[in-house]
């Protein structure tokens, strides 16, 4: 199948484009040996040839300052590569046309066939001159404005056209040459003669960074002999292409006649959204009403999911037949996965504001208005977009690390963007808030789960800016720091591309963690449906024996057995031998047995609980909630979920990295197996003595 791949700079549109393309027809994986995520999908062209598109990383040129702009020179410099392009849709903000335009005609001297795609057309001004554009470029230009089917149309045309017809194809591709020296043009020319290079130009990209670039990585030794015994000055050579290419497009930019997309109002909005006084408040407002909106317009979807749910559980008990695979199903799977799935419309309200804020242009600003307090913690602008990423989940937000320069900052955003609350700590959160405070109105409007929620973020916020601060006193680095970045145009949100967005997220949560949960459910059944023998079948005849003393009903009699033959099961076993440590913060075993489950992935907590009351409790109809509520401290007085204990829990939550797909993606991008081990310890020190305190305080 032939590749297209979609290239440009960040900012430039080119994701929203390839949502609008693909639609549903996407999958999101890793680039291989990499942690960067890939998008691909397919389009069926007019003629009834279905094609691959690849969402390529955005990149300002082909000579890269990060690990996702090397995928891409990978990618455009190896033949033998799965995604190498047969076509480059290059799309670029016509509004910034003076950096966009620099990869497209590094591009071009690579001599792919290329279409532009002149996007954000809407905002170029009636007298934008883009025949000249297409003279510049010597191929196909098309004006595109993302919200307009019909440019997504004529995109989809051309690319038809060019697969339909050889002869056109000549009309995709121009060569651009770079004037080379004589010595440079021989050098290259070996290379590419015996390295199997496309073009001359390929390979003095292969001469640049044949270090690292997949090309060469078999024949290393020789260029490297090349290079040493030649005059190639890889500087001098890089600063004086981009002065070239520049003194090629700065005259053609400035006869366009662009409007660059910023009009003296939206100037106005950025004095005051970016201001050091009220841009922070603004962003905090704006933050407030992302966790009202978590709990509050949340609340109604998760109370039809949970009955739901009770109800199959009901419907199921009733149904199936008496058996050990019977109970496997209702009290394993269908308890694990529906106290997780409850949450997602949490989660999918969560993902879809973040969406909206990056859409709109407003995390750009976010990211250049806290520049200099992150740099007072260690940090930069750009460490914020991962603080942020992190309300999502810190593995995407660690790998966003990557644009971050200085090593020292990186490292830092890298172990303490974990502290804060990620949609995994949702569940959590959602189901011992209740227990905390009332749903009540503050002052009217707020709502006061929602003000816990916000607390609870804040908390982490806090904890991730002091760890900052304490490591950059502990590590040590001589380079110095700066911020470049693009503020784009403030713009309306696509709404197809954020419901793309959005779901992509959400079903990623949940194939993730029900994969996890399915798999610790089932193991989590076995472990606390049985245990030794002989004490199983004493902890049965003391709760007989203590039905009849007692005087319980039938019913009453079969829940004793079941809490005794938990306690006696293995899990109960493991959860006995470490109550002793978990004591001291108002947990009893069973919390105790959530906490080791929750180590492959914070969600599962509530899945283990379900699991657990699910096996204890024989009341189907009742929901997981209602159960906990139910439950006692083992004087048989107290409620085990009081605000001390759940206070204590979100607390721990909060701190602790319990997630083992985020240990290893920091030894994946420190290259090293101690910062995981730096990074797990002190959070765990931190959920331990935070959850200490607060439970001494509040008992």
């Amino acid at each position: 199948m032939k590749n297209i791949a979609l290239v440009g700079n960040p900012n430039s549109g080119k994701s929203t484009l390839f949502n609008l393309l693909t639609g549903l027809r996407q999958k999101v994986s890793n680039f291989p040996g990499v942690t960067v995520e890939k998008k691909t999908g397919n389009i069926t062209l007019t003629n009834g040839e279905k094609v691959n598109l690849i969402d390529l990383p955005g990149t300002y040129s082909l000579f890269p300052n990060s690990g996702e702009e090397k995928i891409v020179v990978n990618i455009l410099t190896n033949p033998s590569d799965e995604w190498y392009p047969d076509l480059i849709v290059y799309v670029a903000d016509v509004t910034q046309l003076e950096r966009h335009l620099l990869l497209a005609l590094q591009i071009q001297q690579l001599g792919f066939p290329m279409i532009f795609v002149a996007n954000m057309s809407d905002l170029a001004g009636k007298d934008t001159n883009i025949n000249l554009l297409r003279e510049f470029l010597h191929v196909p230009v098309l004006l595109s404005s993302t919200t307009s089917k019909k440019d997504l149309e004529s995109i989809k045309a051309k690319i038809s056209e060019f697969f339909s017809d050889n002869e056109t194809q000549k009309e995709y591709i121009f060569e651009r040459a770079f004037p080379l020296t004589e010595e440079e043009k021989s050098t290259f020319s070996k290379v590419s003669d015996n390295f199997s290079q496309k073009s001359i130009y390929q390979a003095k990209l292969l001469f640049h960074h044949y270090h690292w670039i997949k090309a060469g990585e078999s024949r290393r030794s020789e260029i490297d002999i090349l290079v040493k015994n030649g005059s190639f000055r890889n500087m001098d050579s890089q600063v004086k292409e981009i002065m070239y290419l520049y003194d090629q497009l700065l005259p053609v930019v400035k006869k366009l006649n662009l409007n660059h997309g910023q009009t003296p109002e939206m100037s106005g909005i950025d004095t005051v959204l970016t201001h050091k006084w009220v841009g922070p408040f603004i962003f905090f407002g704006i933050m407030l009403f992302v966790f009202q909106s978590i709990y509050t317009w949340a609340t109604y979807p998760m109370d039809w999911i949970e009955l739901g749910f009770s109800s199959l559980s009901e419907w199921f008990s009733g149904w199936l037949p008496e058996h050990f695979l019977s109970s496997l199903f209702v009290n394993g799977i269908l308890a694990g996965l529906g106290g997780v799935l409850v949450f997602v419309p949490q989660i999918a309200i969560l993902f879809l504001l973040i969406t909206l804020l990056e859409e709109s242009g407003y995390m750009s600003r976010a990211v250049y208005m806290f520049d200099n307090i992150m740099q007072k913690f260690g940090m930069n602008g750009r460490s914020i977009v991962s603080l942020i990423s992190s309300g999502a989940c810190a593995i995407p937000a660690i790998m966003a690390t990557r644009t971050i320069q200085n090593p020292k900052e990186r490292l830092i955003t890298i172990m303490v963007s974990p502290l804060i609350s990620c949609s995994a700590r949702l569940p959590v959160y959602a189901i011992l808030v209740g227990f905390v405070v009332p749903d009540i109105r503050v002052w009217g409007f707020l709502n006061a789960p929602g003000l816990v929620f916000m607390g609870l973020y804040v908390l982490g916020i806090m904890a991730a800016l002091g760890s900052a601060f304490v490591f950059a006193k502990i590590l040590k680095s001589g380079e110095s720091s700066f911020l470049m970045l693009e503020l784009p145009s403030y713009k309306k949100p696509n709404w197809n591309n954020v419901w793309l967005t959005t779901k992509d997220k959400v079903m990623s949560f949940i194939r993730e963690a029900g994969k996890i949960i399915l798999i610790i459910s089932v193991i989590l059944w076995v472990m606390s449906s049985y245990g030794p023998t002989q004490k199983m079948v004493d902890a049965k005849n003391e709760a007989i024996s203590l039905a009849k003393t007692q005087n319980l009903n039938e019913e009453e009699a079969e829940t004793l057995i079941s809490q005794k033959q938990l306690e006696n099961s293995w899990a109960g076993m493991v959860g006995k031998f470490i109550e002793p440590a978990i004591e001291p913060l108002g947990y009893d075993w069973k919390i105790g047995i959530a906490l080791i489950t929750s180590f492959a992935a914070r969600e599962v907590f509530v899945g283990t609980m379900a699991t657990i009351y699910s096996i204890a409790q024989d009341d189907e109809g009742t929901t997981l909630r209602e159960k906990m509520k139910n439950e006692k401290k083992q004087d048989g007085i107290r409620p085990m979920y009081d605000v001390a204990t759940a206070l204590s829990l979100l607390v721990f939550y909060v701190f602790a990295l319990q997630c083992m797909s985020t240990l290893a993606v920091t030894k994946k991008e420190t290259g090293s197996w101690k910062w995981p081990v730096i990074q797990f310890s002190f959070m765990g020190i931190l959920a331990y003595v935070g959850a200490w305190a607060v439970y001494q305080i509040f008992s």
